[in-house]
């Protein structure tokens, strides 16, 4: 059976500082190849943010920062079409700015903020006020929010519990102790979604897991590309004979689909 693919989790580039493979120089990569790669792959759209982790330039901001990746991501959106849905970055310590990039995303079209790294963006936390009004303005405008799991796991269930409107999807399932921290959760929110990117898919069995105990159609597929790669990770779905060929195209598309509006 052939199955529509969409990668929820992906982190495109337009140069090597935002391409955080850390293998470049091995996997001939590029602005234009990324597309043939991932459609070899039956892949048919990638949606996610532009990331740059080095540290901050000389009297660089962080809204320098995020501004930079969004650009970039508007430049990718140019050159990919419709292969290619992308994510945008806020910050909760600047406010002003970043309701006017959700503005922005909102008369355009686009609708995923994120994935928020917020140890990696210059704040610590989800569950402040500042990122708070952020999340809530952004769910008014139909904004879906994607995050990284976070180590401080009281801090995201706070968070979950601020903001029972909102759409919020995890990156990581994780490991054991973090899977069933996370099927806890898709349980008490009935907003909250996984998607399959990083840690935890090599764990025989996992997806049947959170299938068994919330359903399919809770899970998206996500790939994390380029750090990660997206074959191990479709192998993952394609080719587990636990999962049904609904629960599949639930997986792979149809649960983005219906979040995304497409």
């Amino acid at each position: 059976m052939k199955y529509e693919i969409i990668d929820f989790h992906t982190h495109p580039f337009t140069s090597s500082q935002n391409n955080i493979c850390n293998h470049i120089e091995h996997c001939n990569m590029s602005i234009e190849n990324t597309i043939t790669t991932m459609q070899n792959l039956g892949i048919t759209t990638i949606c996610g943010s532009v990331v740059d982790l080095t540290p901050l330039k000389e009297n660089e901001t962080w809204w320098d920062r995020i501004r930079s990746c969004n650009d970039s991501a508007l430049k990718l959106k140019k050159i990919y079409g419709d292969f290619y849905i992308p994510g945008f970055h806020i910050h909760p310590e600047f406010i002003e700015e970043s309701i006017a990039e959700i503005d922005f995303m909102k008369k355009n079209g686009f609708r995923i903020i994120g994935e928020l790294v917020p140890y990696k963006m210059g704040y610590s936390y989800y569950n402040s006020p500042e990122l708070g009004k952020l999340v809530d303005y952004a769910t008014e405008k139909g904004m879906i929010i994607s995050i990284h799991t976070m180590p401080d796991e009281d801090d995201l269930d706070a968070f979950l519990f601020a903001h029972p409107n909102a759409t919020i999807i995890a990156a990581h399932p994780g490991e054991l102790k973090r899977l069933l921290r996370n099927i806890e959760r898709l349980k008490r929110y009935p907003n909250y979604y996984l998607d399959l990117s990083g840690s935890g898919m090599a764990r025989h069995g996992m997806i049947k897991r959170v299938i068994d105990e919330v359903g399919a159609n809770r899970i998206l597929f996500g790939s994390d590309f380029p750090i990660c790669n997206p074959a191990m990770f479709l192998g993952g779905v394609l080719l587990d004979d636990l999962i049904s060929q609904k629960d599949k195209q639930l997986i792979l598309a149809e649960n983005a689909k219906r979040l995304l509006k497409l």
